[in-house]
């Protein structure tokens, strides 16, 4: 039997379990580690870190935790790194949404602002790859628009698009968390026809901006999207779909 690689170095600290979890990270982070990889078993991991299998499973926690891991069950199961920050940023956003500290105006200020940062990017490096993508996006809405489906995938996939031609990987990060949010508010009540329509037709007029590097008006048009989305949601809170203890207060 072929011997497990060796990834990890004898720990010696009172609180183990943050050591081990710390350079787990570090391998993750560094790329080392990348997600879908298997990491060893408890045993195998507790072995090369000297240390009990107790603190490697405290330490897989806090990683589960962190989202930079998934402990699977079962046989074949185990400790895998999984790429899910983004969904815990998320989460926190939706968790103090619901806190009542950040409002739904908030949200869409932040994001315009954000957008727009984007788009300035977007505007001056875009090619005809990322054209040719954000086309092929609004299409594939369009064609389930027009067989009576849903397109709220597309409709948030435009703006991961618009996010990753921007060439600036920290703003794919901000706008995966808000996205992974959106999609949280909009599953409580699935948008209508009408608005998945409307809102492929803002995507299409601010793709439009951006062939004719006309920076004004894309900045218009991605503002006055955001403000009927804003609207949209405003109007969930009141129902009681979306709950914000501040807002459900006063509404």
């Amino acid at each position: 039997m072929q011997q497990a690689k060796k990834l990890f170095s004898p720990i010696d600290n009172k609180r183990a379990f943050e050591s081990v979890s710390s350079e787990i990270k570090k391998l993750i982070l560094s790329g080392v580690l990348k997600p879908g990889d298997r990491l060893p078993s408890e045993a195998e991991i507790a072995s090369q870190f000297k240390v009990g299998r107790q603190t490697v499973r405290e330490a897989l926690r806090i990683l589960e935790l962190s989202g930079f891991v998934s402990v699977q069950k079962g046989y074949g199961g185990g400790p895998v790194v999984k790429n899910t920050v983004i969904n815990q940023i998320a989460s926190l956003l939706l968790d103090t949404f619901q806190m009542g500290d950040i409002s739904l105006e908030q949200i869409t200020s932040a994001r315009v602002v954000i957008e727009k940062a984007i788009l300035d990017a977007v505007i001056e490096k875009a090619d005809q790859s990322d054209i040719r993508r954000l086309r092929e996006n609004t299409a594939r809405a369009w064609e389930r628009a027009e067989n009576g489906l849903l397109c709220l995938e597309e409709n948030l996939e435009f703006h991961r698009l618009l996010a990753k031609a921007s060439r600036n990987p920290v703003f794919v990060i901000f706008i995966e968390a808000i996205v992974a949010l959106l999609r949280n508010f909009h599953t409580l009540q699935l948008p209508d026809e009408g608005t998945c329509g409307r809102a492929i037709k803002s995507h299409e007029k601010i793709l439009d901006s951006i062939i004719k590097r006309d920076r004004k008006k894309a900045m218009y048009f991605i503002e006055r999207h955001f403000n009927e989305v804003r609207d949209r949601l405003q109007s969930l809170v009141a129902k009681g779909e979306i709950r914000n203890s501040k807002m459900g207060a006063g509404l």
